[in-house]
């Protein structure tokens, strides 16, 4: 799988990703909806196809809506489920560690190297992780969350680090084919979408309700999910895709 861009990315069409062989994914992200702003319509493309799709979440969302932790927590659980549901994952996981508050840490890279482990993908994919993005700076969780999930998947593949995840609990290493990220302002390969896509992405996002209702301002699902797509077609050369930056791991 080649990972280098294309050397003028305004005249050629990024390359589709290539999913031949490729069984199993997992989707490592901070927060409850942190998958839905684009990236569900490849899952849903992705299951469509008969991959399995894992969600790891890293946190329960739990401190990103006015309410107390305990009544949020609970609360974003079940609209993360109701939003998997919409793209055909059954295999949603947490974490646990707290929302707001992520640290990429020893422990955290341990802990995803642990599902890397468990889940045994091809792909594993998190979303942008760089200091600056999405036209601001990046969220703090955002950001230990997606380097973390680039080194576990490092982490995962030697069997001398973390050697108790293999002596203590049967994991043995897996290497994954390669790290997507999501929402990254150079990608290189491209998940082509259809309408269907499309429509299971804008309602996984809907699923979210109560945490929309909490964001000023925030514009419909439906208004803004297919413009994302319809820029992603436009450098693929298709009418919608998901862009991705791919680097083997």
């Amino acid at each position: 799988m080649s990972t280098e861009s294309t050397e003028h990315p305004e005249a050629a069409a990024l390359p589709a990703l290539p999913t031949e062989g490729v069984r199993r994914v997992l989707c490592v992200v901070a927060h409850p909806d942190d998958m839905e702003y684009g990236t569900s319509a490849a899952v849903a493309a992705w299951t469509g196809a008969g991959i399995e799709v894992t969600y790891l979440l890293l946190t329960r969302g739990e401190a990103g809506m006015a309410e107390a932790p305990e009544v949020v927590a609970p609360l974003r659980e079940r609209e993360q489920r109701s939003a998997c549901a919409r793209v055909g994952v059954e295999d949603l996981r947490y974490l646990d560690h707290p929302d707001g508050m992520l640290e990429h840490s020893l422990t955290l890279r341990r802990d995803i190297a642990r599902v890397i482990r468990q889940v045994r993908p091809e792909l594993v994919l998190t979303a942008n992780f760089e200091v600056e993005a999405y036209g601001s700076l990046n969220q703090a969780d955002h950001r230990a969350a997606g380097l973390a999930a680039a080194d576990a998947c490092r982490d995962a593949a030697n069997p001398w680090v973390f050697r108790e995840l293999a002596e203590r609990e049967g994991l043995a290493a897996w290497e994954a084919r390669a790290l997507l990220v999501a929402g990254h302002p150079a990608p290189t390969h491209a998940v082509a979408v259809g309408e269907g896509d499309i429509a299971a992405a804008v309602a996984s996002l809907q699923a979210h309700e109560a945490y929309l209702a909490h964001v000023t301002g925030h514009p419909a699902p439906e208004e803004f999910i297919p413009e994302i797509l319809r820029e992603g077609g436009a450098a693929a050369g298709t009418d919608h895709a998901v862009v991705l930056r791919v680097h083997e791991v």
